[in-house]
Protein backbone atom coordinates (compact mmCIF):
# COMPACT_ATOMS: atom_id res chain seq x y z
CA UNK A 1 0.00 0.00 0.00
CA UNK A 2 1.51 3.30 -1.09
CA UNK A 3 0.29 6.33 1.24
CA UNK A 4 -0.34 9.31 -0.62
CA UNK A 5 1.42 12.41 0.99
CA UNK A 6 2.85 16.04 0.61
CA UNK A 7 6.53 17.25 0.56
CA UNK A 8 4.94 19.00 3.69
CA UNK A 9 3.97 15.19 5.54
CA UNK A 10 6.89 13.78 4.43
CA UNK A 11 9.29 16.77 6.07
CA UNK A 12 7.52 16.53 9.41
CA UNK A 13 7.67 12.50 9.32
CA UNK A 14 11.60 13.32 8.80
CA UNK A 15 11.69 15.72 11.41
CA UNK A 16 10.08 13.54 14.02
CA UNK A 17 12.41 10.52 12.93
CA UNK A 18 15.63 12.98 13.56
CA UNK A 19 14.27 13.65 17.12
CA UNK A 20 13.48 9.93 17.95
CA UNK A 21 16.70 8.88 16.36
CA UNK A 22 19.09 11.53 17.80
CA UNK A 23 17.58 12.39 21.26
CA UNK A 24 15.17 10.25 22.26
CA UNK A 25 17.08 6.45 21.21
CA UNK A 26 19.94 7.69 23.23
CA UNK A 27 18.00 8.47 26.18
CA UNK A 28 15.92 5.37 26.61
CA UNK A 29 19.42 2.78 25.94
CA UNK A 30 20.22 4.79 28.93
CA UNK A 31 16.89 4.41 30.83
CA UNK A 32 17.07 0.16 29.86
CA UNK A 33 21.07 0.12 31.16
CA UNK A 34 19.52 2.01 34.85
CA UNK A 35 17.09 -0.17 35.25
CA UNK A 36 19.38 -2.88 34.62
CA UNK A 37 21.39 -2.53 37.05
CA UNK A 38 18.63 -2.54 39.99
CA UNK A 39 19.18 -6.30 40.46
CA UNK A 40 16.91 -8.78 39.63
CA UNK A 41 15.44 -8.28 35.95
CA UNK A 42 12.35 -10.64 36.33
CA UNK A 43 10.77 -8.61 39.25
CA UNK A 44 12.42 -5.64 38.21
CA UNK A 45 9.35 -3.31 36.83
CA UNK A 46 11.61 -0.09 35.82
CA UNK A 47 13.29 -2.51 33.57
CA UNK A 48 10.49 -3.67 31.86
CA UNK A 49 8.92 -0.32 31.63
CA UNK A 50 11.91 1.30 30.36
CA UNK A 51 12.07 -1.62 28.29
CA UNK A 52 8.45 -1.37 26.90
CA UNK A 53 9.36 2.48 25.88
CA UNK A 54 12.52 1.97 24.11
CA UNK A 55 10.19 -0.54 21.91
CA UNK A 56 7.68 1.64 21.05
CA UNK A 57 10.17 4.48 20.27
CA UNK A 58 11.73 2.01 17.82
CA UNK A 59 8.44 0.55 16.51
CA UNK A 60 7.60 4.01 15.70
CA UNK A 61 11.01 4.55 13.95
CA UNK A 62 10.31 1.75 11.86
CA UNK A 63 6.83 2.98 11.16
CA UNK A 64 7.78 6.24 9.90
CA UNK A 65 10.62 4.80 7.76
CA UNK A 66 8.25 2.49 6.04
CA UNK A 67 5.82 5.61 5.48
CA UNK A 68 8.61 7.94 3.78
CA UNK A 69 9.77 4.76 1.99
CA UNK A 70 6.27 4.01 0.57
CA UNK A 71 5.03 7.70 -0.06
CA UNK A 72 3.78 8.67 -3.43
CA UNK A 73 4.43 12.69 -3.43
CA UNK A 74 1.11 14.26 -4.19
CA UNK A 75 0.73 17.73 -5.19
CA UNK A 76 -0.82 19.82 -2.42
CA UNK A 77 -2.09 22.97 -4.93
CA UNK A 78 -5.15 23.44 -6.56
CA UNK A 79 -7.08 26.24 -8.85
CA UNK A 80 -8.02 29.16 -6.89
CA UNK A 81 -11.75 28.54 -7.63
CA UNK A 82 -11.29 24.75 -6.99
CA UNK A 83 -11.26 22.88 -3.66
CA UNK A 84 -7.93 21.31 -3.15
CA UNK A 85 -5.89 19.79 -0.11
CA UNK A 86 -5.67 21.70 2.74
CA UNK A 87 -8.49 23.83 1.51
CA UNK A 88 -11.80 24.54 3.92
CA UNK A 89 -14.96 23.49 2.30
CA UNK A 90 -18.62 24.76 3.21
CA UNK A 91 -21.62 22.10 1.57
CA UNK A 92 -25.22 22.70 2.08
CA UNK A 93 -26.54 19.64 2.97
CA UNK A 94 -29.87 19.03 1.18
CA UNK A 95 -31.24 16.04 3.06
CA UNK A 96 -30.63 17.66 6.47
CA UNK A 97 -31.29 21.32 5.66
CA UNK A 98 -27.81 22.15 7.27
CA UNK A 99 -24.31 23.37 6.21
CA UNK A 100 -21.36 21.30 7.10
CA UNK A 101 -17.70 22.92 6.96
CA UNK A 102 -14.48 20.51 6.70
CA UNK A 103 -11.09 20.59 5.54
CA UNK A 104 -9.71 18.00 3.65
CA UNK A 105 -6.16 17.11 4.18
CA UNK A 106 -3.77 13.74 3.58
CA UNK A 107 -4.64 10.64 5.45
CA UNK A 108 -2.17 11.52 8.37
CA UNK A 109 -3.30 14.32 9.11
CA UNK A 110 -6.88 13.35 9.12
CA UNK A 111 -9.64 13.96 12.22
CA UNK A 112 -13.24 14.01 11.75
CA UNK A 113 -13.66 15.43 14.85
CA UNK A 114 -11.79 18.58 14.47
CA UNK A 115 -13.25 18.97 11.39
CA UNK A 116 -10.51 16.95 9.08
CA UNK A 117 -12.25 15.38 6.62
CA UNK A 118 -9.21 12.62 4.66
CA UNK A 119 -9.28 13.40 0.82
CA UNK A 120 -9.58 9.48 0.50
CA UNK A 121 -12.74 9.23 2.63
CA UNK A 122 -15.95 9.58 0.55
CA UNK A 123 -16.36 13.60 0.89
CA UNK A 124 -13.33 14.33 0.49
CA UNK A 125 -13.12 12.56 -2.75
CA UNK A 126 -16.33 13.97 -4.06
CA UNK A 127 -15.49 17.27 -3.32
CA UNK A 128 -11.83 17.37 -4.44
CA UNK A 129 -11.70 19.79 -7.76
CA UNK A 130 -15.83 21.04 -7.49
CA UNK A 131 -16.51 24.68 -7.45
CA UNK A 132 -18.29 26.75 -5.60
CA UNK A 133 -22.30 25.88 -6.57
CA UNK A 134 -21.67 22.43 -7.87
CA UNK A 135 -23.87 19.52 -6.60
CA UNK A 136 -22.45 16.44 -5.53
CA UNK A 137 -23.58 13.35 -4.65
CA UNK A 138 -21.80 11.72 -1.76
CA UNK A 139 -21.78 7.98 -2.28
CA UNK A 140 -21.26 5.85 1.42
CA UNK A 141 -21.57 2.88 0.56
CA UNK A 142 -23.49 0.58 -2.08
CA UNK A 143 -27.01 1.63 -0.34
CA UNK A 144 -26.62 5.07 0.31
CA UNK A 145 -25.81 8.33 -0.84
CA UNK A 146 -26.47 11.96 -0.46
CA UNK A 147 -26.31 15.60 -2.42
CA UNK A 148 -24.71 18.34 -0.81
CA UNK A 149 -23.73 21.96 -2.67
CA UNK A 150 -20.55 23.55 -2.05
CA UNK A 151 -21.32 26.77 -0.73
CA UNK A 152 -17.71 28.04 0.01
CA UNK A 153 -13.67 27.26 -0.49
CA UNK A 154 -11.34 28.97 2.28
CA UNK A 155 -7.52 28.50 0.12
CA UNK A 156 -4.80 27.05 1.94
CA UNK A 157 -2.20 29.60 2.71
CA UNK A 158 0.40 29.96 0.00
CA UNK A 159 3.37 28.82 2.05
CA UNK A 160 1.53 25.69 2.15
CA UNK A 161 1.04 25.52 6.36
CA UNK A 162 -2.83 24.14 6.49
CA UNK A 163 -4.80 26.75 8.06
CA UNK A 164 -6.71 24.88 11.13
CA UNK A 165 -9.66 26.58 11.43
CA UNK A 166 -12.08 26.61 13.91
CA UNK A 167 -14.63 24.72 13.56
Amino acid sequence: MHNELTPKDIQMMKDELDERRIRLRPKLLEAVKEARAFGDLSENFEYKAAKQEKNRNESRIRFLENMIRTAVVIDDRSSADTVGLYDKVTVYVEEDDETESYQIVTTMRQDALHGLISRESPVGRAVLGKKVGDRITIHVNDDYSYDVIVQTIEKAKDDGSVPLSSF
